[in-house]
């Protein structure tokens, strides 16, 4: 079922279209609020993701965008972290440095991942949305609320930033 028909379903009142739209979306979207923020953050960001889904889908306009629409309302969820985090002095204890994101253990990606998360955020955002989940330049663009020019020039920037990183750290071509 497309998600169009899901969304229409959602605003008649239907809790299994709600289910199938979050079942169907749940994990992109919190793969992409990990990769921005770290695992431990994820879960409630999501949280607060769907809430605003919940509130939002009766004013969405263009149920067919839905895509779009939801990745910036994790997108602004994100910020709204950020905000805060940069707001407070950071301070990390011996537990919080140590522990990870079980994840992580199945695959061995961990230069890719340090190389990613060493990037600014504006990179970051563009890499992950772009190739992590394989949206369009024009849903990026949408989604970060730049021009399709500025997603374009993000991306390029951060895959030689990127590929600089790993570079630095060892990594070959």
């Amino acid at each position: 079922m497309t998600d169009e028909l899901l969304v229409v379903r959602c605003r008649l009142g239907e809790r299994e279209a709600f289910a199938e739209l979050v079942r169907a979306w749940h994990d992109p979207v919190w793969n992409y609020v990990r990769r921005m923020l770290g695992p431990a953050q994820a879960d409630d960001v999501v949280q607060e993701v769907w809430v605003a889904v919940v509130r939002g889908l009766p004013r969405l306009r263009e149920p067919g965008r839905f895509a779009p629409w939801l990745f910036t309302i994790a997108r602004r969820a994100v910020a709204d972290r950020l905000r805060e985090e940069y707001a407070r002095p950071e301070v990390l204890t011996e537990r919080e440095r140590a522990t990870g994101d079980p994840a992580d253990a199945l695959v061995d990606r961990a230069g890719l991942r340090a190389g990613l998360s060493e990037l600014p955020i504006r990179e970051r955002e563009i890499l992950v949305l772009f190739y992590l989940h394989d949206l369009s330049l024009e849903d990026c663009a949408q989604i970060c609320a730049v021009p399709v020019g500025t997603v374009k020039s993000r991306l390029s920037r951060a895959r030689h930033m990127l590929r600089d990183r790993l570079t630095e750290k060892g990594y070959r071509e």
